[in-house]
């Protein structure tokens, strides 16, 4: 208990928001509450809500359910991000949309009182930041975007905007916000991706993975989105010497047309996992969509990454990043996968060099940091 006359420091209140519209934005944000309560235990109230979902008018409400089919259309989705970047293009699209989203970002802001508010999510920053015009609190966005970086996520009257990378903070610039309210961290990821298997061959043993040759972890988000079904048919008849595990995600018919396949290598299939952390740490190499928060976590990792699909416009700067840093390689046919995993498969050396590369990219301490911010902002220490 408290000694008599002791105050009790109130906990500051801090609002996410945030949709499922994919899954980086929600994985992003668990990633800073614990970071919170890692640095800074029982200082902090936090609160997620999914704008969307939650407060935002039909039919803009059901966008969490409509992301997975548009995101299958890439040539759609490709045509709407670029026809929408751009300062002059994106301020257009804000003002025909506010007085249909006003009442909602108002009232979103009424019903949730914070002493801060962070934004994961491109498509609320402009209209937040209008809402609150006349009660204004403290603001932060957080982007989830590596390297493609939309003019939705940068409004000047963000107090503070986090980003992943140097060439992020250059479009922000571009954007018109000013350098010192920038700051280069990296995308928030949870904990555990730090966490090392303490007995690595131990643990891929008890999953009969194996230890007597490499092993390469095939993902394609929760979803399992992404040809991931012929890229393990091409990986199989290529007989390579290694191990194969391909996490489906929650699509189970792909996991039962996989197991369906007459394997000619060891091949282990998941559903949906809350495993990715011990995956990534016991796999040898990675092929994935290029997504930013897999991406980050892959270096984390220290796995070399063969990049076989992307979203045009939002993924395509995680691709030239990823080359840059030769941590990985662009293999967007099923051929061009196995040769790439063939050079790592054959050339230990090789992929000795790609695993350095990756884990020079890592930040590791990115949650941890954007939390150390977040309480600066409030005046906690």
């Amino acid at each position: 208990m408290d000694e008599p006359g002791t105050a009790v420091e109130a906990k500051k209140r801090i609002l996410f928001l945030f949709s499922d519209t994919g899954g980086g934005h929600r994985s992003a944000t668990e990633a800073m509450i614990e970071a919170l309560e890692l640095e800074f235990p029982g200082r902090f109230e936090p609160k997620m809500v999914d704008f969307f979902r939650e407060y935002y008018p039909r039919p803009l409400s059901y966008a969490p359910e409509m992301y997975p089919p548009i995101s299958r259309l890439p040539q759609a989705w490709g045509f709407s991000f670029k026809a929408s970047d751009g300062r002059a293009r994106s301020d257009a699209v804000n003002q025909i949309a506010y007085p249909y989203v006003r009442r909602a970002a108002q009232r979103l802001i009424r019903d949730n009182p914070a002493d801060l508010i962070v934004s994961v999510h491109p498509l609320v920053n402009t209209t937040l930041a209008r809402a609150m015009k006349d009660s204004p609190r403290p603001y932060i966005t957080v982007v989830t975007d590596l390297v493609s970086t939309h003019a939705f996520w940068f409004d000047r009257r963000s107090d503070l905007v986090v980003v992943g990378t140097e060439q992020a903070k250059a479009k922000a610039i571009g954007y018109g916000i000013p350098e010192g309210n920038l700051r280069v961290i990296g995308l928030p990821v949870a904990e555990r991706f730090n966490q090392p298997l303490v007995d690595r061959a131990g643990w891929r043993d008890e999953r009969g993975w194996g230890n007597d040759r490499p092993v390469i972890l095939l993902v394609g988000g929760g979803d399992g989105m992404g040809p991931l079904k012929r890229v393990a048919k091409a990986i199989n008849d290529a007989e390579l010497n290694a191990s194969l595990v391909v996490v489906c995600g929650r699509n189970a018919e792909l996991k039962a047309d996989l197991e369906a396949i007459d394997w000619k290598i060891p091949a282990h299939m998941y559903g949906f996992t809350t495993e990715m952390p011990q995956f990534m740490a016991a796999a040898d190499m990675l092929v994935t969509k290029a997504g930013p928060g897999t991406i980050s976590e892959a270096f984390i990792s220290k796995l070399p990454l063969v990049l076989y699909s992307r979203l045009p416009g939002q993924e395509d700067g995680n691709v030239t990043y990823v080359e840059q840093l030769q941590a990985g390689v662009w293999a967007p046919h099923p051929a061009e996968v196995v040769e790439a995993l063939r050079t790592w498969v054959d050339d230990p050396a090789a992929r000795e060099a790609a695993s350095a590369a990756s884990a020079r990219a890592a930040r590791p301490q990115a949650a941890r940091e954007i939390a150390r911010l977040i309480a600066d902002q409030v005046g906690i220490d």
